[in-house]
């Protein structure tokens, strides 16, 4: 039996060898729920869309009313796509951004993933499912979403209550997508000033750009209102 027990136990420890040096991610790999027609919009706003100095390239709509965009003149901000308000479009959008949200928010945790109380300027991020009791913080320095070389890696960030930005910025490394990032916000999103930031966020209440230099790439979804002051945002 020696004989062949010797290539076995060789096998048994190569295998060993090569889980204990594979990334991990692959078994927290996450799956995000389908934004629907919302994706067709950068900016959708149930209350209304509100926008000065800022630039959108994408489709712009609200339940209620836009403001800011031409037509009528003259114009506030500068808009690379369509304004959409009160039509059967905007209406099915919305209803999807909702379904998507409370399937973000029903997405199962892993105790390991809890950052409440934690910056997370200066970290870096496999994917996966990460959440907040409470606030999330992004006040300074960089997040980096590290994907591992899969394109598909998926990042949801479930905050329990809202997000406040600074001088801060999301970066993607390794092949990781701007698409595949989604912030399931509880209550309000603030991006402010000199933030840099990534992502689709989905907000329960709204979504506030407040200041000069600040740039989104993804989509700003709320539940009430987008309000926008000097911001770029991008589909």
């Amino acid at each position: 039996m020696n004989h062949r027990q010797k290539p076995l136990s060789a096998c048994l420890l190569a295998m060993a060898a090569l889980f204990s040096t594979a990334p991990m991610q692959g078994a927290w790999a996450q799956t995000a729920p389908s934004l629907g027609t919302a994706s067709n919009f950068a900016v959708l706003g149930g209350a209304g869309v509100t926008c000065t100095a800022s630039g959108v390239a994408g489709d712009v709509g609200s339940l209620v009313s836009v403001t800011g965009f031409p037509p009528p003149a003259p114009a506030l901000c500068t808009l690379v796509g369509t304004v959409r308000a009160l039509d059967a479009a905007t209406t099915t959008a919305f209803n999807d951004f909702v379904l998507a949200y409370d399937a973000l928010a029903a997405m199962p945790r892993n105790a390991a993933n809890n950052l409440t109380g934690q910056q997370l300027g200066g970290k870096t991020l496999a994917p996966g499912v990460y959440y907040f009791d409470t606030t999330a913080l992004l006040t300074v320095g960089t997040l980096t979403l590290d994907a591992g070389g899969d394109s598909n890696a998926v990042w949801v960030f479930q905050v329990g209550t809202g997000i406040t930005t600074g001088t801060a910025s999301v970066v993607m490394a390794n092949g990781g997508q701007q698409r595949n990032v989604f912030w399931q916000v509880g209550t309000a999103a603030t991006i402010g000033t000199d933030t840099a930031f990534v992502g689709n966020i989905l907000a329960g209440s709204a979504v506030t750009f407040t200041g000069a230099n600040t740039s989104l790439v993804g989509r700003a979804l709320a539940k009430t209102a987008v309000t926008m002051t000097g911001a770029q945002i991008s589909q």
